[in-house]
């Protein structure tokens, strides 16, 4: 679980923004205008692009649009920016009270979600909304652009948007025009499933929350030690048995077939792309003990139940095992539309060198074969890493050796690499000494330490292009529920879902605090518990 825990003892273990491009007012750092009392204060829009991700371009100008109940969502003869629409409608009728039904019916008034194939400046993910007093546009060249755009719109709200009984207006978005696109085009977060078994229901509020900040991968972390977490038609007892437990010796659980199709989907209307990992060679025990032909001496071990890493190990000079890999990653393909497989690969203690470069060889084929990009942790640069694949590094600040076997697998192997620092982006390490729960291996993350850093410049001598983005990886040894999950992210993944998305001239700890300050009372208006960080001058409404 890429945690540096004490390992087992022998003989178990072979152990050897903030410039944005700002005309009149409103720039994205600044703190509200102040009003002549309450009610003004409550009655004036938030300054437009003070939102999370901060924007790329923002020019404020002209007067504010307000939402009534006469105002309608029209998304033209787009059956696209029909679905983007009824998903705009469902956060915003229940908080207004208003119908604004979703229409094909030409106009300039009101919401206008627009999709403009000619417009490919925006890109795959970009958008550009504009704001007047007759109705707000939000135009894009692809649908993920117009679904990003409606969550910047639903920031530009007033929290209490969020809530899911009718609240008080004005509903009102500032005038003006933002333009905007991704920095990195891999922006990701990452639920163990492993260690903890979480429903399909705790996955979907998962997802829901990285849509609202942009995020778009999510990272599932599918089999480990502790449980087997996917339903495999050819190795039945890998979910049956090798899923029936957990950390702790809870019952474990695993996704069928038609509930990972159901987590798909889900993910895919929040244009989301599912990354499943399936860990391999080490972090197997729950594959090994589901099936004795697995291990070299034909002798299943028993369940796991622990937290220790590194004593688990394929058998990587039995052709079973091989049959294994394929049958098993040539399933989860045909079921997963995502370009990319993550075959795991770190702290396989107990998997002799020489052998796990030749089984990393065999599996990066196998992910092939099947017409995915390949993905691993970054121990994945010691064993001749594919051109085109992707190394996940989620080392630490202090480990240049480690940075430096990443740079040089992306100028020699022409890899690429999402960077997920452990003591930056694991959402499972502790803010202080006195969190409950969370883990503190890699050091506490407070709020700025999570944001304070640059995703470009952090693998020294990396080849240009090669870094793709960031990830926020959320272990689950100790995160049990939903409550503490929420806990955990807030607010630390709303900064790196920024480092991914906005541009570098944004990045200014100062202002961004001055945002995240304000998501307070959103976090609250979704039900979400969130660790009050003093870093942070909190708003309560």
């Amino acid at each position: 679980m890429r945690h540096r825990r004490t390992l087992p003892s022998l003989p178990r273990l072979l152990a050897p923004l903030l410039l944005v491009a700002v005309a009149g007012t409103g720039a994205v750092g600044a703190a509200p205008a102040p009003g002549s009392g309450a009610a003004a204060k409550a009655a004036a829009p938030r300054p437009l692009g003070q939102i999370i991700p901060a924007p790329a371009s923002v020019r404020a100008t002209g007067s504010p649009y307000t939402i009534t109940s006469g105002s309608q969502i029209r998304v033209g003869s787009s059956a696209e920016a029909r679905k983007v629409g009824e998903a705009l409608a469902q956060v915003l009728r229940p908080s207004t009270g208003y119908a604004l039904p979703v229409t094909s019916t030409a106009g300039t008034s009101g919401i206008r979600l627009v999709l403009d194939a000619n417009d490919v400046s925006l890109g795959a993910e970009g958008y550009r909304l504009q704001s007047g007093s007759s109705g707000v546009t939000i135009t894009a060249n692809k649908p993920a652009g117009l679904f990003h755009g409606i969550q910047t719109l639903r920031q530009q709200l007033p929290a209490n948007v969020e809530a899911k009984t009718k609240q008080t207006g004005p509903w009102q978005v500032a005038g003006g025009t933002i333009t905007d696109v991704p920095r990195y085009a891999h922006r990701a977060a990452m639920v163990d499933v492993a260690r903890h078994f979480f429903s399909v229901g705790q996955l979907k509020r998962y997802m829901d929350q990285l849509a609202l900040y942009k995020v778009n991968k999510l990272h599932l972390h599918l089999s480990d030690d502790q449980g087997w977490r996917i339903a495999v038609d050819s190795w039945p007892r890998l979910a049956t048995y090798g899923g029936s437990t957990q950390v702790g010796g809870g019952p474990g659980g695993y996704y069928t077939k038609a509930q990972y199709k159901e987590i798909v989907d889900y993910a895919a209307a929040r244009h989301l792309e599912v990354v499943p990992e399936i860990d391999t060679p080490g972090h197997t025990n729950s594959a090994l003990a589901s099936y004795a032909e697995l291990n070299c001496n034909n002798v299943a071990p028993p369940l796991y139940t622990g937290t220790d890493v590194g004593f688990s190990s394929l058998c990587v000079g039995k052709d079973i095992t091989y049959k294994f890999l394929d049958d098993v990653i040539g399933e989860i393909a045909a079921m997963t539309p995502g370009k990319v497989i993550h075959i795991g690969g770190d702290e396989a203690h107990s998997t002799p060198h020489e052998d796990y470069v030749k089984f990393m060889a065999k599996a990066q084929a196998v992910v092939g074969k099947y017409g995915k990009t390949v993905m691993g942790w970054h121990q994945l640069a010691s064993a001749n890493p594919v051109k085109g694949s992707i190394m996940q590094y989620w080392g630490t600040d202090s480990e240049a050796a480690e940075r430096k076997k990443v740079a040089d697998a992306t100028v020699n192997n022409g890899v690429k690499v999402v960077i997920s620092p452990a003591d930056r982006t694991y959402l499972d390490m502790k803010y202080n000494k006195d969190t409950k729960p969370g883990l503190k291996w890699a050091g506490y993350v407070e709020a700025q330490r999570s944001y304070d850093w640059n995703p470009g410049s952090y693998i020294e001598n990396a080849a240009p292009g090669s870094v793709i983005g960031v990830e926020a990886p959320m272990w689950s040894e100790n995160i049990v529920n939903s409550a503490e999950m929420d806990y955990m992210l807030f607010p630390r993944l709303p900064g790196v879902a920024e480092l991914g998305w906005s541009p570098a001239s944004t990045h200014n700890w100062d202002q961004y605090k001055t945002r995240l300050a304000q998501q307070g009372p959103r976090f609250t208006a979704l039900g979400i518990d969130f660790y009050k960080s003093p870093q942070v001058p909190w708003v309560t409404q």
